[in-house]
């Protein structure tokens, strides 16, 4: 597999951490990526670790949101951890709609919230 950005699997969990400035193709290829190796694995839990980023724009929020829905199709929960302040500040301001997605702060967070969406349906806060 050509892969963008490596794909760590903890137990049936996957870890992928976006870092730098992403372009609109490169977006798109981690997405199918992304979706294809939740498909591969049968991964019941994706993080998707956003730290490393200090710019979202619009287009790669739109992005994020569609490839949880993917991953969610899939059978996969999915949480986004790392949102820094001045990312979050933007999404809002852009008014992307994410109040949907499941957030943490950090990984270690994002791992207890996905076991407690497992535990709990999905229906975990």
């Amino acid at each position: 597999m050509n892969e963008i950005y490596p794909i760590m699997r903890i137990g049936d969990t996957l870890l992928i951490s976006l870092q730098g400035e992403l372009d609109d193709a490169t977006v798109l290829r981690i997405e199918d990526q992304l979706a294809k190796e939740v498909a591969r694995t049968g991964a019941t839990g994706t993080l998707i670790d956003v730290s490393g980023l200090m710019i979202v724009d619009s287009f790669i929020a739109r992005v994020l949101t569609r490839v949880v829905g993917m991953i969610q199709l899939l059978g996969s929960y999915a949480v986004i951890v790392g949102i820094q302040p001045a990312v979050a500040i933007t999404l809002v301001e852009l008014g992307v709609p994410m109040g949907h997605l499941h957030t943490a702060l950090n990984a270690e967070q994002g791992m207890a919230l996905l076991g407690r969406l497992r535990d709990d349906g999905g229906r975990a806060y």
